[in-house]
């Protein structure tokens, strides 16, 4: 070995020296001691995850933190150390410790570092799910906030075990276009239906989409004549389980702005609704006055995971926009020949507007195992992400009983369930972080229909992700299968 090598061998030593006692350095020493548990962000403290979750990296919730020092114990062993500006969790030595202790429990030890000082916190708990979650991704329409104009907006599918992001569909490449109102065939990624509205509208089926676009291209399914027939465009869609049939409801919708309510900004409503089937094989629209009534407004379609029910809310139509509180919507389903393509019997009305400290209900969505529905209720309307007072609530189908779900409802608007079609595991949509933007959250629910402590999607750095982030997230779902 030359003298030349040998210097640059020794300097790299000694460089890899000082950076590993430099490193040493920030670890915790003279540390005080607080009887509190640390404020972190996101709010992990006490919540449930499923075992193949993606590490829930967090920061602390005080800003002028500037290094923290975090041990995850496992009860049944193994543990996971990290030290930085945010507790950063290796992926692979992140989900060995959850499979590790599956059905049991991680003890996380905080310390924070303020003004030069250390603090350690009192220990908090994760429990770890004997329940995996069931879905490879979950998709949602990310969109910046706004009332008149389209920005950049797209349809996104995001891998749960990890922080990949795979773009579904992108408005970048049709300037002043609306994607909205998504929804998949039993959650498989290469075939879905989204609504478009703007310069180049229409209601498009996607049918062996993969990643970056390949496959067919999109079948714009609202053609005029099926129009003409339904009296609009088709919006609101639900995907029946066998997949021949997607539920659509028909919207004229509007909207208007509050003067004097700093607590909504905007109110969203429609002149007119309907829900109708489309059948995918025969191009052709089944419709039925059980569900397309002239003095009625119906809306928010969606299939029992039987296929055997298509559950919706219907609403007396109001002078608008003048009557808009009035428009209080009842939750309502009705049975499903799947054979016909028809419906199979008269409507029943499972939870009416007005009864029980319900004023509206919107977004039901029936759990697999066909005991529940989660559904958002709000003041009027169906359009709760604006309505700060939106919560979920459950029905049982069983005893008929249905009551606010308290364990994941916050003072903010609460929308948008979804449930995994293979696990005990649903998301929704809140914005309980700032009033403003809807982010979303997972919670698991048992089979008496009690349900954990929701937890926020995590992020590889979640105060630059979701904190400094201008968009929104709406109309999430799970998906059984995801993008490559």
């Amino acid at each position: 070995m030359s003298k030349r090598t040998m210097n640059f061998s020794c300097r790299g030593l000694l460089l890899m020296a000082v950076l590993l006692m430099a490193a040493c350095s920030q670890r915790p020493s003279n540390e005080r001691q607080v009887g509190a548990q640390p404020r972190i962000f996101p709010d992990y403290v006490g919540v449930t995850v499923p075992v193949d979750m993606a590490p829930l990296n967090f920061a602390m919730a005080d800003d002028s933190v500037t290094r923290i020092d975090v041990t995850l114990q496992g009860v049944n062993g193994g543990s996971l150390h990290v030290n930085g500006t945010y507790a950063d969790f290796p992926l692979e030595a992140w989900h060995e410790l959850l499979q590790r202790n599956r059905g049991s429990q991680l003890r996380v030890s905080v310390a924070a570092r303020r003004d030069g000082r250390w603090t350690r916190y009192s220990t908090f708990l994760i429990s770890v799910s004997e329940d995996s979650i069931g879905a490879q991704a979950v998709s949602y329409r990310r969109i910046a906030p706004g009332y008149e104009q389209y920005g950049h907006m797209g349809i996104y599918e995001r891998r749960l075990s990890d922080f990949t992001e795979t773009t579904l569909v992108d408005n970048a490449a049709t300037p002043g276009q609306c994607i909205n109102c998504h929804t998949s065939n039993g959650g498989r990624s290469n075939e879905y239906v989204y609504h478009a509205r703007g310069e180049k509208p229409g209601t498009f089926l996607l049918k062996g989409q993969g990643a970056k676009g390949k496959g067919q291209d999109p079948e714009n399914i609202a053609t005029e004549d099926s129009r003409d027939l339904i009296g609009g465009a088709m919006v609101y869609p639900g995907w029946h389980p066998g997949g021949r049939y997607i539920a659509f409801s028909t919207n004229k919708t509007s909207q208007m702005f509050h003067l004097a309510n700093a607590q909504k900004r905007i109110e969203v409503y429609d002149a007119s609704s309907d829900v109708f089937v489309y059948d995918i094989q025969t191009r052709s629209v089944l419709r039925d006055t059980l569900t397309m009534r002239y003095l009625w407004a119906e809306n928010c379609p969606a299939f029992s995971p039987d296929g055997r029910w298509l559950y919706f809310v219907t609403a007396r139509r109001q002078v608008y926009p003048t009557d808009y509180q009035k428009e209080c919507y009842s939750l309502c389903r009705v049975p499903f020949d799947e054979r016909t393509g028809h419906y199979a019997g008269a409507v029943d009305t499972l939870v009416r507007a007005g009864s029980d400290g319900i004023p509206s209900v919107a977004w039901s969505r029936p759990t697999p195992d066909g005991r529940h529905v989660l559904f958002v209720v709000t003041q009027w309307g169906y359009f709760s992400i604006w309505h700060p007072e939106a919560d979920l609530w459950l029905l049982d189908l069983q005893t008929g009983e249905h009551r606010p779900l308290d364990e994941v409802n916050s003072q903010r608007a609460e929308s948008f369930p979804s449930c995994c079609s293979r696990s005990r595991w649903f998301l929704f949509t809140s914005r309980r972080g700032d009033g403003l933007y809807s982010r979303i959250y997972f919670s698991h629910l048992n089979a008496d229909g009690r349900a954990t402590k929701p937890f926020l999607l995590p992020q590889r750095n979640p105060k630059d992700y979701d904190l400094r982030s201008l968009y929104s997230f709406n109309t999430p779902e799970f998906r059984l299968t995801c993008n490559k």
